[in-house]
């Protein structure tokens, strides 16, 4: 198999990591670099006081932890920080309880378990941790009831689905695991009933439909899938009844109503929907109300109402808000109304914190953002 470099060239979706002697005139995001949980992984976290920011970087081989101040949203790094993870940590996901962490390492084809100390956030390994995966494991979806974790799996085009034991938080593969995707998976996302797994295919201009064995966590393709997207699709985010997905070289967000009964899309009225320039990561506020999308090239953030009934997208008031430099992901604490950006940057990284106003989704920088993190941040997540 050619090098991503030689297989994509500098327009396409190249990790920095995997770019060393390729000549690359500026850093690229990998593809299932982690945006947001989608609703249902924030789930039945309402009560937990301590808050805390997760973000994996790629080049330092490491997760970088803070802590949120519940007032103003500003962050303090963790005792301990950052922890040590496999060679390329990309993307992550939080269990619905809170209790445990879950991170795609593309470099060593694996997925490591961490137990989060709900006391001072630091992580732990997991016994038996890293779980084996497929080839450059990307993007990492758990669904709403904790059961069962699905990594995307980037060059080996499949998903692989774990059993999670909600004691030890350890891994088991699921029979059947792992999965056929569409060509180069790029981003996976379950709705909130824990019912369908959606997953990107960044070379098919596409997006999968599984409907998700309740008992077993095995993935049956649902009639109709795969289902067009724009072009070299990213992240995908579920806000209940709908999907969105950022569309990286066609610069607009593809919005979807899910079918409840079969797990199939149909497009909303408007779709797509204008971004700014190779949108990334989609985030979805706790209430509903508006969508978020990271702009890589564009160094913003562009912020849409969401019309309840259809799904459909208008943009806020003073959308765009900006970044910093190549701003990959994006995750948003579900009870404090913060939202936080990864921002690859021209060298150390950093996360950008913003305060979203309830009633407009506008955002406002955090007063002492953007903070510190690790050399090429790829995801963030939110306990």
């Amino acid at each position: 198999m050619k090098p991503r470099c030689f297989r994509y060239g500098l327009s396409g979706w190249v990790a920095a990591a995997l770019l060393a002697g390729c000549g690359a005139s500026q850093p690229q995001p990998p593809i299932g670099a982690s945006g947001v949980a989608p609703p249902s992984q924030n789930a039945g976290r309402a009560g937990t006081t301590a808050r805390y920011v997760y973000v994996t970087n790629g080049h330092s081989a490491d997760v970088s932890a803070f802590a949120i101040n519940p007032s103003n949203g500003a962050l303090t790094q963790v005792e301990g920080s950052p922890f040590a993870t496999g060679r390329r940590p990309v993307g992550l996901a939080i269990a619905p309880n809170g209790a445990f962490m879950y991170v795609a390492d593309a470099g060593s084809e694996s997925v490591s378990a961490y137990a989060i100390n709900a006391g001072n956030g630091a992580l732990t390994q997991v016994a038996g941790s890293p779980f084996a995966a497929g080839s450059y494991a990307w993007q990492v979806a758990i669904d709403p009831t904790g059961a069962f974790l699905y990594v995307v799996n980037e060059t080996s085009s499949n998903i692989s689905a774990y059993a999670v034991n909600a004691s030890s938080g350890a891994l088991t593969q699921v029979q059947g695991s792992p999965f056929a995707t569409g060509s180069y998976p790029a981003g996976v996302a379950i709705d909130p009933t824990g019912s369908f797994a959606y997953v990107t295919s960044e070379e098919d201009n596409d997006i999968s439909a599984y409907a998700i064995n309740a008992g077993t966590g095995a993935l049956t393709q649902v009639q109709g899938s795969p289902f067009a997207t724009g072009s070299t699709p990213r992240k995908v985010a579920i806000d209940g009844a709908f999907v969105y997905v950022a569309n990286y070289n066609s610069n607009n967000v593809s919005a979807y109503a899910i079918n409840a009964k079969s797990g199939a899309l149909t497009q909303v009225p408007g779709s797509p929907f204008a971004t700014g320039t190779h949108p990334v990561a989609v985030a979805i506020d706790p209430t509903g109300a508006f969508v978020y999308v990271t702009n890589y090239s564009s160094d913003t953030v562009s912020a849409y109402a969401i019309d309840t009934a259809s799904g459909a997208l208008t943009p806020v008031q003073g959308s765009p808000f900006a970044t910093g430099h190549y701003p990959t992901a994006a995750a948003i604490d579900p009870t404090s109304g913060f939202a936080y950006v990864a921002d690859l940057g021209r060298g150390k990284g950093k996360v950008s914190a913003f305060a979203i106003n309830a009633s407009s989704g506008a955002l406002t920088k955090v007063p002492g953002s953007p903070y510190s993190a690790g050399n090429n941040p790829f995801g963030v997540a939110v306990r």
